[in-house]
């Protein structure tokens, strides 16, 4: 009977399954961590080691989590992960955003509810379940995607001791002088019927009728009479994409200093326009030809008057420095009550002027508006235009598409409105702010720039909010004076009953309750208040965290070693922060900050539900498992935004299945193997090749682990796993690993090295793909150094010595190079039916001076490197760049056990179909 020699083969064995079906199986290991309540076993087996913490940054707890939260909770997650497994001990506190507009809107929409209908209390109430719920929600949508954290301790800014400290918080800056009331042109949402912060707000295009729109002057103060230019035929002209806000046109602004030609036009009309837009204006509104009267500056017009185009009022020319020549004509509407701008200029130089305000709270036309009180401001833009074409002050119209704010909620278009509102005045500590900005490190670097700018632009914040779903603003006002009301006592009496009862005690309870017996008003010295009805801004609330979450996590200590968020949270979380601990401390809340971009499609537009073009976390995780998502993060640049679709993540499962096949293909060679038997070892060059390019890999990677720089990871680690190992070496390693004994040093040398590299590489992707290297954890063969229980208990090693010097370097990438040459020639020889495997081919190397000598010292190992069965080295006459290569059949017959074609084979009776080398490994 013939004899199987397939059985003295060391087959790979193992039961680490092929297919990850890691939809079903992360689950399970989900569980696993919870039932061995792994994140606080980590805390505690580092709890001597240096602290780390990254503070997170809070998503509202109003909705399922989308593709964009899941990728920043990941990021955060392999970071923490890393410093776990670094020698730091990194706490991972996860938090909650719940008041502001965003839960409340949603919570009352879910309901079908209008907040006008209900009371503070009872929207408070529906608020707080309604966010409480989703906490739940997608805090089991985290822990799916392998979030490791305290989630049974999540800080949430609806906590009483998190609304407490926030409250001392806006004590000590009101103590400072930073708080105070005012009236101020602001964002404001008509639908939402409240303040906006800029943080709110989103520019979006909006196609709009510009015009351009004359006032006749009527109080020249000499200057067109001096000309001989007759006042009823004399007018300044202005530029504006917003006709609702006409009503509240209060005067015209010329920059002091640019040059304003007064034109005649063929029909005796005379025209005040910038110098350098006169061209511009004439070809607008069609005027051919013109006579430039006079030239003057800016400044010479101030104080002339114009009548308003259709109410009983007159315009003031007025000189700004704000005014701009990119467009119009260098004479801007001036409207306090709706511009910022507008109002700044006004207010500090021109107050004896009104701030008029013609526009109601929800965006109806008031009595100011005259003959047009009672619409809305899309209503009378239209009405008005119409008007104001009839009556002649109308000269010309365009449709524009520009860049408009909207509601970051409703989505709707918003009005700039004067109103009294909570400010914090950001100029009164940005010196500070600045300094502080220089002291961080920021990644990507343009960062501080970033926010420097926006800090350096900024005057105010409006902290205040006409709505009920938030901490309500701790003052009070003076029911006889009208003064408001707040002291170190009133700040103190509210902070310790919100830390005992909540802030829904606020709008139970009467402002004599909450007050010190015996508070009286410093301005009239009355005892009777009333409470402030507003909220404070949502960004407040989340701004405070570095100082209200160590309230109930007195473990955390600041300032933190890192805030890492989106790039938007430049004018948001970060700013907010920065500006609540300058306020308080004088310096930043944080050491580090990094930013990434968003995820967008694989075109590169926004994700959109109604596009059809949005991907959902468990759409990926139901599909393709969470590690796959995690793969994704990993690879994505996210300094830029990052592409996701169904083809991408195709070719991801692709990397992922070639990144388990190695592990697969050591672990099937690891089956026989104990790392504690090993005594004397003797790695071959190749071996030690190998251990040379893991040494290189965990450089890489330890380096961009704590750069932040994931997606360089990634790339080394597939490159490593395809390239170097199973393209390489352990293609080679079959050899040894299949044919020889058990127990020959040679093969005991590769399993070393192989389990040195899983195990290696293992710890090192643990961060990423943590659920695939928790389960190969299980499989591999570790020494007693190791913690068996969970890969994220062990260390992510060091680079190591690794006897491989320069020379050897030069030497392996060159048969690294000569290799990959020989696989294509085999190729081709394959293609041309002169071979069928590899191991049925002779190769022929030609060549001549040092390269020759170069094959003719490694001629030895090239068999085995290029896995065919025979090489032959010849020299050839004339110099060529290295060698030739010539394929052809193998000499002798091909051996039943290891396929090498070999003349040995039938030399032995015994073992007549096996070569020498298989006869004397079997005997």
């Amino acid at each position: 009977m013939t004899q199987d020699y397939n059985l003295t083969l060391n087959l790979p064995s193992t039961e680490f399954p092929m297919r990850a079906s890691l939809p079903e199986k992360e689950p399970m290991i989900l569980a696993e961590w919870e039932e061995k309540d792994i994140y606080s076993k980590l805390i505690e087996r580092n709890k001597d080691k240096t602290p780390f913490t990254l503070h997170d940054g809070p998503p509202y707890a109003n909705g399922n989590i989308h593709i964009g939260t899941a990728t920043n909770k990941t990021l955060k997650d392999i970071v923490v992960r890393y410093k776990n497994m670094r020698g730091f001990l990194s706490r991972y506190i996860p938090g909650w955003d719940m008041h502001g507009l965003p839960t409340e809107r949603k919570a009352l929409m879910e309901l079908g509810v209008d907040h006008e209908q209900l009371s503070a209390v009872e929207i408070r109430k529906l608020c707080r379940e309604f966010a409480n719920e989703y906490v739940n929600v997608m805090t089991g949508q985290f822990k799916r995607l392998g979030i490791l954290g305290d989630w049974d301790r999540p800080y949430k800014t609806i906590a009483n001791s998190f609304e407490a400290k926030q409250i001392e918080v806006f004590g000590v800056m009101a103590k400072k002088g930073y708080i105070y009331k005012g009236l101020k042109s602001v964002y404001w949402c008509k639908e939402c019927v409240t303040a906006l912060a800029e943080a709110e707000i989103e520019y979006e295009e909006d196609t709009v009728e510009a015009i351009y729109l004359r006032f006749l002057v009527n109080k020249d103060n000499g200057l067109f009479t001096s000309l001989n230019i007759p006042l009823e035929k004399a007018y300044f002209v202005i530029y504006t994409t917003t006709t609702w806000t006409i009503p509240a046109n209060v005067a015209i602004a010329l920059h002091p200093d640019y040059i304003y030609d007064i034109i005649k036009t063929d029909d005796d009309i005379y025209y005040v326009v910038a110098h350098d837009l006169l061209d511009s204006f004439c070809q607008k509104v069609s005027i051919a030809n013109y006579t430039v009267v006079a030239s003057k500056p800016g400044k010479d017009f101030e104080y002339i008057t114009a009548k308003h185009p259709y109410l009983d009022r007159d315009s003031v020319v007025i000189n700004g420095t704000h005014v701009t020549l990119e467009l119009g004509t260098g004479a801007v509407h001036t409207a306090p009550g709706h511009g910022v701008e507008d109002f700044d200029v006004i207010s500090e130089h021109y107050s004896e002027l009104p701030i008029i305000v013609p526009v109601d709270d929800h965006g109806i036309m008031t009595e100011e508006a005259g003959r047009f009180a009672g619409l809305t401001t899309e209503q009378i833009t239209k009405e008005l235009n119409s008007h104001l074409l009839e009556t002649g002050h109308i000269i010309a119209m365009e449709k524009i598409v520009h860049q408009y704010p909207h509601c970051w909620r409703c989505k709707q278009p918003i009005l700039y409105r004067a109103t009294n509102q909570w400010f914090c005045s950001v100029d009164d500590f940005k010196p500070e702010t600045l300094a502080a900005i220089e002291q961080v490190n920021w990644s990507p670097s343009w960062g501080k720039e970033r926010i420097s700018g926006m800090v350096r632009d900024r005057k105010d914040w409006c902290i205040s909010r006409q709505r009920s779903w938030g901490l309500p603003i701790p003052v009070f006002y003076c029911e006889e004076c009208g003064e408001y009301h707040i002291s170190d006592e009133s700040i103190h009496a509210v902070a310790e009953l919100f830390r005992k009862e909540g802030s829904d005690s606020w709008y139970i309870k009467d402002a004599s309750d909450i007050l010190p017996s015996g508070t009286c008003c410093s301005y009239c010295g009355n005892t009777t208040f009333t409470k402030e009805t507003d909220i404070m801004d949502v960004w407040f609330d989340s701004g405070s965290s570095h100082i209200s979450v160590p309230e109930d996590h007195p473990e955390l200590t600041r300032p933190y070693d890192l805030y890492f968020e989106g790039s938007d949270q430049y004018r948001g979380w970060f700013q907010s922060s920065l500006l609540t601990s300058v306020a308080l401390t004088g310096e930043a809340p944080y050491l580090n900050v990094v930013s990434h971009g968003f995820v967008v499609d694989g075109e590169g537009k926004k994700q959109s539900k109604s596009l059809g073009n949005s991907i959902e976390p468990d759409e990926v995780t139901g599909k393709y498992g969470a590690d796959l998502l995690r793969l994704w993060v990993s690879s994505c640049d996210y300094q830029n935004d990052m592409r996701m679709s169904a083809d991408i993540l195709k070719q991801l499962s692709e990397t992922y299945r070639k990144l388990r096949n190695t592990g697969r293909f050591i672990l099937g060679n690891l089956g026989d193997f104990d790392p504690e038997s090993v005594v004397e070892l003797k790695l071959e060059e190749i071996d030690r090749y190998a251990l040379f390019k893991l040494n290189n890999l965990l450089s890489l990677c330890l380096k961009s682990y704590d750069e932040y720089d994931f997606h360089s990871i990634y790339h080394a680690v597939h490159n490593f796993c395809v390239v170097d190992m199973s393209n390489f070496y352990l293609d080679v390693l079959k050899d040894r690993l299949y044919i020889l004994n058990k127990d020959d040093p040679s093969r005991v040398a590769a399993q070393y090295t192989i389990n040195k590299i899983l195990t290696s590489l293992t710890l090192l992707i643990s961060p990423i793909l943590v659920f695939t290297s928790e389960e190969i954890w299980k499989y591999l063969p570790l020494t007693s150094g190791y913690n068996k229980e969970s890969v994220v208990f062990n260390q992510i090693p060091d680079t190591f010595e690794v006897s491989f010097d320069e020379q050897l370097q030069e030497k392996w990438e060159k048969i690294h190079l000569l290799r990959d040459e020989v696989k294509k020639a085999l190729e081709t020889a394959r293609s041309e039916k002169i071979i069928g495997a590899s191991l049925d081919a002779k190769v022929t190397l030609t060549s001549t001076g040092e390269y020759l000598e170069f094959l003719n010292d490694i001629k030895e190992m090239l068999p085995s490197i290029l896995i065919v069965s025979q090489v032959e080295i010849e020299e050839c006459s004339t110099d060529n760049a290295r060698y030739t290569i010539d394929i052809s059949k193998a000499d002798g017959e091909k051996c039943a056990r290891c396929w090498v074609y070999s003349e040995s084979v039938g030399d032995d009776s015994i073992h007549p179909t096996l070569c020498h080398r298989c006869v004397t490994i079997l005997s």
